[in-house]
């Protein structure tokens, strides 16, 4: 099954592909790279390819699982936070808290799923009457 996924050139999946655990050395996922504070810098990436299956009902075929990695001596440091980054950001996740329906501060993240925050979503009242 690891001859399905091996395609160093490219010329299968459009860039290089690897199987799971054969990837050259020197790569890292995007959050690897974060952790050592560095980041892909605009550079071309590999992928990994593997079969897995978790979340999927019995009896469907394995979901093919794809991962990109970027090669650490090619990253660049992280840029620094400056100030008027961290007011935008601040800015944004104030806009993600604050219902449309009833204008007040959640407290959280309101669910894309809703549209609203779970009061306005789910009024006392109604939960009352089930």
């Amino acid at each position: 099954m690891a001859d399905k996924f091996w395609d160093p050139d490219g010329t299968r999946y459009g860039i290089p592909t690897f199987p799971w655990k054969l990837a050259p050395d020197g790569y890292a996922t995007r959050r690897q790279l974060r952790a050592d504070g560095l980041r892909p810098g605009g550079q071309d990436a590999i992928q990994i390819m593997w079969y897995s299956n978790r979340r999927r009902p019995s009896g469907a075929p394995p979901v093919i699982r794809v991962a990109y990695l970027y090669r650490r001596d090619l990253a660049l440091p992280v840029r620094p936070m400056t100030s008027a980054r961290a007011v935008a950001l601040g800015k944004a996740m104030a806009a993600r808290r604050t219902c449309p329906e009833c204008r007040t501060d959640a407290g959280y993240c309101i669910p894309t799923s809703l549209g609203m925050c779970v009061t306005c979503a789910f009024p006392p009242e109604e939960q009352r009457a089930a």
